[in-house]
């Protein structure tokens, strides 16, 4: 119920694959010392990114980045890697803006890798492995949509 009055409110304005870079910086900015989102990590994301085959959502409050979420796309499996928020509830508009865009263009699964008790919160479930390996395994030869719709569409 919050997030549908924070979605109402029209706070925030989303889009996805503007600022790929920057919400991978938010989401390594303030962890302790050795964060998974080395140097590494951002040029090997950053050439998926270039190929297309790693996405982000972003949330903004005016021209501030406040809140995103990003992953890589294999076939029609998504693979949320990291997401942040400097708002309240920019994180879960970020979420729910991405679930939107994957029903839309024909994914068939998100994977958070681990359910925190704020992805339960917004609909997340832990499922077991067998039935994980035969959604991604029906989920890897779709071919869904292009992440990025056509400009205007955001």
């Amino acid at each position: 119920k919050s997030l549908r009055r924070t979605l109402n409110r029209g706070d925030f304005t989303v889009t996805f694959d503007h600022a790929f870079r920057a919400v991978m910086e938010e989401c390594s900015r303030d962890r302790e010392e050795g964060t998974w989102i080395t140097d590494e990590f951002h040029f090997a994301y950053g050439e998926l990114h270039r190929i297309r085959l790693a996405h982000s959502v972003e949330v903004w409050e005016g021209e501030k980045l406040v809140g995103g979420v990003y992953g890589v796309s294999l076939g029609g499996a998504f693979f949320a890697e990291s997401m942040f928020h400097r708002k309240t509830d920019a994180s879960k508009v970020a979420l729910f803006h991405l679930v939107e865009r994957l029903k839309a263009i024909g994914f068939g699964l998100l994977e958070v890798q681990f359910l925190s008790a704020h992805l339960k919160s917004l609909g997340a479930i832990e499922i077991p492995d067998a039935e994980y390996i035969k959604r991604l395994n029906q989920a890897l030869p779709l071919n869904p949509g292009p992440f990025l719709m056509a400009a205007g569409a955001q």
